[in-house]
């Protein structure tokens, strides 16, 4: 794996303001953009569903909790012996299927986290509890709607404490096996991602959003895991997919989507790529203010993106979290752009 983390750095230029004569009429002064506050969940929430690999049954609560906390799962299970595990990148074990958190005290874990943490990191949670009573977030329909769903139905309140952030500083990049994520300077959230799959149903497909709530909901959370027929039995030999299934899943068999509703997009899987993605980058801690970009990129290669970003001081500053900083991604008028 290519970790690069170039010298030269991405800055925005900024004409000097002209000297405008007493007689005319001078544009208002800007005031300075408003600091964000922290977010969290009104009420308790809870779930249950089949884990998408363990294949079991897992109830879940998300729960308000106070500025600071951040997102943390505990385990109420007596296999997970309490463990109480924070959404940190340095918590992460990472694989090519799933994004896994882990409390190297006990040994417990919580699976396929990414979903859930698409979904918060969209709807601008920072601070929840999330109990479980298992290894696995339950997988519900693949994707981050029933997610945001459960947070719109829980509603959201404002705590008393500023918002932070990850301001990229200068371009990051890890590289892996032909392929590549990358995190760039730049206002807001963007996410570029593109894949390219030799099944005729998937193919080559590429999209482009801006990160904000509405467009998340709009274009992305709906959007399903998917998996390859033929990779099944080589997944079920080593203890993975044992829960998954059309209800959960887009089932792929060459050209053919086995789903009898067929695609809720026509480029859902890319679609799915840029929700995994953002779920890997809220392992920062904090949202991550800059331009992320993904070539066949998976979770290990998005969390070694997180680590190498973190792990460089140069690279990224902690900020308050501005509205101009949030928003200015508007720039690409929070449309997706799609090639497929």
């Amino acid at each position: 794996m290519v970790y690069h983390s170039p010298v030269s750095s991405l800055t925005d230029s900024a004409s000097s303001a002209d000297v405008l004569p007493l007689s005319f009429a001078a544009s208002p002064v800007s005031q300075p953009s408003k600091v964000m506050m922290r977010k969290t969940l009104k009420n308790p929430i809870s779930c249950s569903g089949i884990g998408l690999h363990c294949g079991q049954k897992v109830s879940m609560t998300l729960n308000p909790a106070s500025a600071g906390t951040g997102v943390v799962f505990r385990r109420t299970d007596p296999a997970g012996q309490g463990a109480v595990i924070p959404a940190d990148w340095s918590r992460a074990r990472i694989s090519q299927l799933c994004t896994t958190l882990a409390d190297e005290a006990t040994g417990a874990t919580v699976g396929t986290v990414e979903h859930l943490l698409a979904a918060l990191a969209a709807m601008g949670i920072d601070d929840i509890l999330i109990d479980i009573n298992g290894p696995e977030v339950p997988a519900m329909d693949g994707s981050s709607a029933p997610f945001v769903f459960l947070i719109e139905c829980a509603g959201t309140v404002t705590l008393d404490a500023p918002r932070q952030a990850w301001k990229v500083l200068k371009p990051v990049v890890v590289e892996h096996n032909g392929s590549r994520a990358s995190l760039i300077p730049g206002k807001g959230l963007v996410v570029d991602f593109e894949i390219d799959f030799a099944a005729e149903a998937i193919g080559r497909q590429s999209c482009t959003i801006v990160v904000t709530p509405a467009s998340f909901k709009d274009s992305v959370m709906r959007a399903r895991t998917f998996g390859l027929v033929d990779d099944l039995p080589k997944m079920r030999a080593l203890g993975l997919g044992l829960g998954g299934s059309l209800d959960n899943a887009v089932v792929v068999n060459g050209a053919e989507i086995l789903n009898e509703g067929g695609l809720r997009y026509p480029d859902e899987f890319v679609r799915h790529k840029a929700l995994d993605a953002i779920g890997d980058l809220s392992l920062a801690g904090l949202p991550i203010i800059g331009h992320y970009s993904g070539y066949k990129s998976s979770h290990a290669l998005n969390g070694a993106l997180v680590q190498a970003l973190l792990n460089d001081p140069t690279a990224v500053a902690r900020i308050d979290l501005t509205e101009d900083d949030a928003t200015a991604g508007h720039q690409f008028a929070e449309l997706l752009r799609v090639s497929a």
